[in-house]
């Protein structure tokens, strides 16, 4: 059936299904990470990440999902002369909200550029990014309130509405009392609106937990996209994942360590051969200096081109590629 009359959200507006393309559903552009990452953390070059993203429109890209939700995003919207100049400021994001509207400006500048479709999420990310007073001193309600209205109303007064929400996030093995607020938020934004919550569960096997939460909220755990679940070797729980019907994103797919490649193309061949290629999603979660060409990285055209490639060479049919490229995240992206 076809797409065609089916809508995604981007930052230029709502965009046909069909017409997305190859999908990297896990990416990040103007991000601030320089709490954990001092050198390399602090991503804000406008024309360093155009050219990113017009290489991978070149590589055959489509769309790229941003999930930098609320501070991460603090420190990264660049001053609009190029450069701070004394008595300058940069817009002060309001407590709660994902974005300010000057920088969806700046995404929308290079979207345009490149002519690649960003869509961008909603929401809160984990601690210690979180805005801590803010979600102690709201409900789940308010909180589920806040996304709600930046799907379907816009962000910071500027008419972009979010095509996600998330990436909501869990710093550790558990699920914080803040963490789980913004959980149990996402879960009731998700039922109420449709789209996808996307999520960061990293180096444990935390997204079980996080699906029971967001499911307890009424989530469909067929609109859940786990994170991240290439940074565990555990085959058993990307199946399990997948068995209970959510999406099992394998989104640190970069270039540098043949070893690591060799890994990821493993864990995609075991869903294959388990049957669950419907809920196999591929990304880079390219968030550093160094993940980018500039910076010595592969870069968002890594996946279309030599990871692709890579699976080619290990027996996966061309059509199965591009089922999990570009067909799988177009469901994902479409609210039901």
């Amino acid at each position: 059936m076809s797409d065609d009359h089916v809508t995604v959200q981007t930052v230029r507006g709502p965009v046909a299904a069909d017409d997305l393309g190859l999908v990297l559903p896990h990416e990040h552009l103007l991000i601030n990470e320089m709490r954990e990452q001092r050198n390399i953390g602090l991503v804000n070059d406008v024309a360093m990440l155009t050219a990113e993203l017009v290489g991978f429109k070149a590589a055959g890209g489509g769309t790229l999902v941003d999930v930098t939700t609320a501070s991460l995003v603090d420190g990264a919207e660049p001053d609009p002369a190029g450069a701070m100049t004394p008595g300058s400021r940069r817009a002060v994001r309001p407590a709660g909200n994902t974005r300010t509207a000057s920088s969806l400006a700046v995404l929308q500048q290079m979207s345009e550029a490149s002519d690649v479709h960003i869509v961008v999420g909603a929401g809160q990310y984990r601690e210690p990014y979180l805005d801590a007073e803010w979600v102690n001193r709201s409900t789940v309600g308010a909180i589920a309130d806040q996304f709600i209205s930046e799907v379907e109303e816009g962000i910071d007064g500027s008419g972009v509405r979010a095509g996600i929400i998330g990436e909501i996030a869990s710093d550790g093995w558990y699920v914080s009392a803040l963490e789980e607020r913004c959980f149990r938020a996402a879960g009731r934004a998700q039922a109420a609106t449709g789209v996808a919550v996307t999520t960061h569960a990293a180096r444990w096997p935390v997204g079980l937990a996080q699906l029971d939460l967001l499911e307890a909220e009424g989530a469909d755990p067929s609109r859940v996209i786990v994170g991240h679940c290439d940074s565990l070797n555990m085959p058993d729980y990307h199946l399990a994942i997948a068995r209970r019907g959510a999406f099992v994103e394998f989104d640190s797919i970069r270039g540098t360590n043949p070893a690591l490649v060799d890994l990821r193309v493993d864990f995609v061949m075991g869903l294959l051969d388990a049957g669950f290629i419907d809920q196999v999603l591929l990304s880079g979660d390219n968030c550093y200096t160094a993940h980018f060409h500039a910076g010595g990285g592969t870069g968002f055209d890594y996946l279309p081109t030599r990871f692709r490639q890579a699976l080619l060479d290990r027996g996966v049919d061309a059509a199965d590629v591009d089922r999990m490229m570009v067909d799988n995240p177009r469901r994902a992206l479409t609210a039901s």
